[in-house]
């Protein structure tokens, strides 16, 4: 597996040499410069939360982030190859590497699909990316994973639909590669080192074309794994990597011979997806969309034995008023876990009911560090992620939650525009190990960006975000960024 992985990152900057003599081009760059400080020891939440890892959790940071991006596309719209590739890197202070790289990618599609080699930023949720708390499976709240991606990435027509059937979806195979960090941050702990990542998706979408009909839904499923590597306890080792456990993974089977005795009898790696769905309502003045996920972290979870659990939405979009121009709330709730048992073994003629309860989501028996990257969470980061632990152990410590979530945007002018964020999340703890009594924290953030008609490609920004309770702390901080990007070249 490691080796597929290698050779088609080998054969990713060949790309270019695939491309038509026609077409155009353009080479961007973009440069920014971060600084946030605090009144305690901490980032404030929502200055650390969603921004791809690049704001560490220790108060008191910096960086300077520059990229580079290429992309080429064809003559004629939809026809021939397109291509691109990108390269970021991140300088900063207050953190376990100084200068590392953020994403490095090349990527080549034709028509509808799209194929990416590296580490990319890609957001695919249906919600929010600025507004919403963060998509239960896969959010904006760690640093991108490498992959090989296969996608469809857009909503794509279904021939013979008349356009009203769209659909989009992915396939993809990853490898985490943060083993320097966890050897320095739990080198006390046993852990997987070079875990393998495996994800798919596919949605659906009703849109009337032609703007007819207000109404348009769009559902789709999600599944994400972890499985391979090498576990740093020498009894357990290297873990099943093989093309036959690739297969096993993807369809969700179980282990052979060579895994351990939990994968035999349930599944090989841990798996974890979601279904999604979001229904709209469009018209001139405002378009509504009210929106469910549910999370699976089991085949009980899929079944809907764990109902009451998921990210629950509404947005409102209001393009014609601009000082509120968007509002999203939400309501997140993780507490049933299908139950408060689970049953290794499971006999249903003698004991009535499914047995499959206590998920204890985003944890795992044998990849303890969970469903992260980084010790930063991959899916909400309302699910306390592993960096916030201070016993420094491994995992997730409080994936029992219930939190209301409001994100507010709009525009004071042309130039000018703001976000609110505000979250009170409660927490339980784990199924295992639960709080002795329940934590009620307050976070919020209000920010600020601003630009100008004669500073092209500048963007000025300022946020003010504050903590208060036992699981995030009571601080007050503040974050100051400027960015620059424009074109370095044009064919």
């Amino acid at each position: 597996m490691k080796k597929i992985i290698l050779i088609l990152a080998l054969c990713a900057p060949l790309l270019p040499c695939l491309s038509q003599s026609d077409g155009y081009g353009t080479a961007e760059y973009r440069i920014e410069t971060f600084g946030s400080a605090a009144t305690d020891d901490r980032t404030p939440f929502w200055i650390a939360g969603n921004r791809y890892g690049t704001v560490p959790l220790d108060a008191g940071n910096g960086y300077l982030r520059a990229g580079v991006f290429h992309l080429r596309q064809p003559a004629a719209a939809g026809k021939g190859l397109r291509w691109g590739a990108g390269l970021d890197v991140v300088a900063g202070t207050s953190r376990y590497r100084n200068v590392y790289v953020q994403q490095i990618y090349a990527e080549a599609g034709y028509k509808c699909l799209h194929l990416t080699v590296g580490s990319k930023e890609n957001y695919t949720s249906l919600w929010d990316k600025n507004l919403s708390s963060g998509d239960l499976v896969h959010s904006s709240n760690a640093r991108p994973v490498p992959e090989i991606n296969v996608s469809v990435p857009r909503f794509t027509t279904v021939p013979y639909t008349g356009g009203i059937l769209q659909f989009r979806g992915d396939f993809a195979l990853g490898r985490s590669f943060d083993t320097g960090y966890l050897n320095a941050f739990h080198s006390g702990s046993t852990w997987i080192k070079g875990v393998l990542w495996h994800h798919k998706s596919l949605h659906a979408r009703l849109l009337d074309p032609h703007g007819r009909f207000p109404l348009t839904a769009a559902a789709g499923l999600r599944h994400h794994a972890q499985w391979g590597g090498t576990s740093t306890d020498p009894g357990e080792g290297v873990q099943p990597h093989s093309f036959k456990d690739l297969i096993r993974i993807v369809l969700g089977r179980s282990g052979g011979e060579d895994a351990s005795l939990s994968a035999q009898k349930n599944v090989l790696g841990n798996h974890y997806g979601s279904y999604d769905i979001k229904i709209g309502y469009l018209n001139p003045l405002f378009d509504l969309h009210v929106y469910r996920q549910h999370y699976f972290d089991d085949a009980s979870g899929m079944e809907l034995f764990n109902l009451p659990d998921g990210l629950y939405g509404i947005q409102v979009d209001m393009a014609h008023f601009t000082p509120v121009s968007k509002v999203v709330i939400e309501y997140v709730y993780t507490k049933n876990q299908s139950g408060p048992v689970h049953y290794i073994t499971y006999d249903h003629l003698e004991y009535p009911g499914f047995g499959g309860g206590r998920d204890d989501y985003y944890n795992n028996e044998e990849y303890t560090t969970g469903i992260s990257y980084f010790d930063r969470g991959i899916g909400s980061p309302l699910i306390t992620s592993p960096e916030y632990n201070r016993n420094g152990k491994t995992g997730f410590q409080n994936n029992r939650i219930r939190a209301w979530h409001i994100g507010v945007e709009g525009y004071f002018s042309g130039q000018v525009a703001w976000r609110l964020l505000m979250t009170r999340p409660e927490g339980w703890g784990i199924p295992n190990k639960p709080f002795l009594k329940k934590t009620a924290d307050l976070s919020c953030a209000a920010k600020i960006s601003c630009c100008h008609p004669r500073l092209e490609g500048w963007l000025f920004s300022g946020e003010v975000a504050a903590d208060r309770g036992p699981l995030y702390g009571d601080h007050l901080g503040f974050a100051l960024s400027i960015s620059k990007t424009g074109i370095l070249k044009r064919w």
